[in-house]
């Protein structure tokens, strides 16, 4: 984690000092008064129903080296800092502080940084990037949801000094965020996954979003720069309709080389002869740009995982990862949870839990794994309302995914949620599914209290919606 003295936070972040042991050490930095430790440097947020600022006497009397508000602090404030010998800032904007200190501390480390954005797919292609990787170096990479303005600089700032390489996962809900992202990570290689219809109420369009997206290679150099011993390279979907305004207004005015990864003679990884097991897990054939090529066995279910398998083995192949090893972790991957995992209920019917977020693209892959593993009971979808969509694009994407749950032939869909949901539940009966198969519930806890008790051992049970739905909720009932 970060170690910077006192002295050195003005000049880095534009902070102002108020007073302080300039030769103090702060050793790792958080946002959260409770998790100060000795030492600790405390930014402080301010927030609707919580103040950081309010915090800050906590934070100092917990030992932090260095406590950083958003307002001016009291003489008492200063006077209780004085006695713990602990400094005291402030700043305007502490998202900007934190990617300011972030920035100066990655420059710092000299490690090889890969960014990961896109609609769908992120975190199963960082997750497999950071396996891969981990194999031969020593590897940092973002937990849990830490992809925003505030949780990828803390990722930065908590890696260890002999950082090989970072994997960092960026998202965004509007234009600039992720520029500001990669300028803070300055990252030698990019991944864009998808340009799907996520946070397509927010930016209005599929374009919008590919050029949010786009925004990833805001902080990369060239690939003609020798950047720390690489040259930087953009990993893309072959398939993917928006790759070509990507490369076109992007990519190629930046002078960055693009990789694209997918199932056709055109790209520059590819997979061939899919075919997915009855376990769900897929088996195909990998090729790389060299020309090298093997047959390997995903650990994670459905097809859609394949491209995001390929984007992280084209950029493992390229930093010296052999086959045998790409092919041993494919054949073991265990991903973040709540990502397609197939577990047991406690009737015995198996749960394809997908509950952790969901977009249309997404929806429509699940509903693909549903019908094609093998099942000797009803096949279930219970599938929650997408959030993001936006109120003119909403009802239009419900209506396709419950159209398109229809064609996959469940023998009972059950919709989750409100209008969206009646709008999936529409759909699905007006491309031909009985009334009876179709049922649509206000929310979790009825879905629970519907179908807890009526699952057999022989079902199979599809669980997908947007996190605000809580269709975890239902799964660990179930199971």
């Amino acid at each position: 984690m970060i170690e910077i003295a006192v002295k050195y936070l003005e000049g880095v972040t534009g902070a102002r000092p108020w007073t302080g042991n300039a030769d103090r050490v702060c050793k790792g930095v958080v946002i959260d008064s409770r998790a100060v430790q000795e030492d600790s440097l405390f930014v402080a947020f301010p927030g609707e129903r919580v103040d950081g600022n309010d915090y800050a006497r906590a934070a100092i009397e917990a030992g932090a080296a260095c406590v950083v508000l958003t307002r001016d602090p009291s003489r008492e404030l200063i006077r209780i800092a004085d006695d713990h010998e602990c400094a005291v800032f402030t700043c305007e904007d502490p998202t900007e502080f934190l990617l300011l200190l972030a920035q100066g501390y990655r420059a710092r480390m000299r490690c090889t940084v890969i960014g990961v954005t896109g609609s769908i797919g992120k975190t199963t292609t960082k997750d497999t990037l950071a396996a891969l990787l981990s194999t031969r170096y020593r590897v940092h990479v973002t937990q849990g949801n830490y992809n925003n303005l505030i949780g990828m600089p803390l990722t930065i700032l908590s890696a260890p000094r002999d950082t090989e390489i970072m994997v960092l996962e960026m998202g965004m809900d509007g234009f600039g965020q992720i520029e500001r992202l990669s300028r803070c990570a300055q990252p030698t290689y990019a991944v864009i996954t998808k340009i799907g219809t996520s946070h397509i109420g927010l930016l209005g369009s599929r374009e919008n979003i590919a050029r949010a997206k786009a925004e990833i290679m805001a902080g990369m150099p060239p690939t003609s720069e020798n950047f720390e011993g690489h040259h930087s390279a953009l990993v893309l979907n072959g398939e993917d309709d928006f790759t070509p305004f990507i490369i076109e207004n992007f990519a190629k005015p930046a002078g960055i080389e693009v990789i694209l990864c997918g199932t056709t003679d055109d790209d520059d990884v590819s997979a061939r002869n899919i075919e997915v097991g009855e376990d769900g897990c897929p088996v195909f054939d990998i090729t790389f740009e060299d020309g090298a090529q093997f047959k390997t066995r995903l650990a994670i279910t459905g097809a859609q995982s394949v491209v995001n398998a390929l984007y992280a083995a084209a950029l493992a192949h390229r930093l010296g990862i052999a086959q045998y090893v790409i092919d041993e972790v494919f054949g073991k991957l265990e991903i973040t949870g709540r990502r397609a995992d197939v577990r047991r209920a406690t009737c015995g019917a198996r749960i394809i839990d997908d509950s952790y977020n969901a977009a249309p693209e997404s929806m429509a892959a699940a509903l693909d794994l549903l019908a094609k593993l093998p099942c000797e009971g009803d096949r279930i979808a219970v599938l929650g309302e997408m959030g993001e969509l936006g109120d003119d694009e909403g009802p239009r994407l419900h209506e396709l995914t419950g159209a398109y749950a229809a064609a996959k032939k469940p023998d009972v869909l059950v919709c989750v949620g409100g209008e969206n949901a009646r709008h999936m539940a529409e759909a699905a009966r007006l491309m031909g599914m009985p009334d009876d198969a179709v049922r649509l519930v206000p929310d979790t806890d009825t879905a629970i209290a519907r179908l807890s008790h009526a699952l057999s051992a022989d079902d199979l049970v599809l669980v997908k919606g947007s996190r605000f739905v809580g269709l975890d909720r239902f799964v660990e009932e179930v199971c």
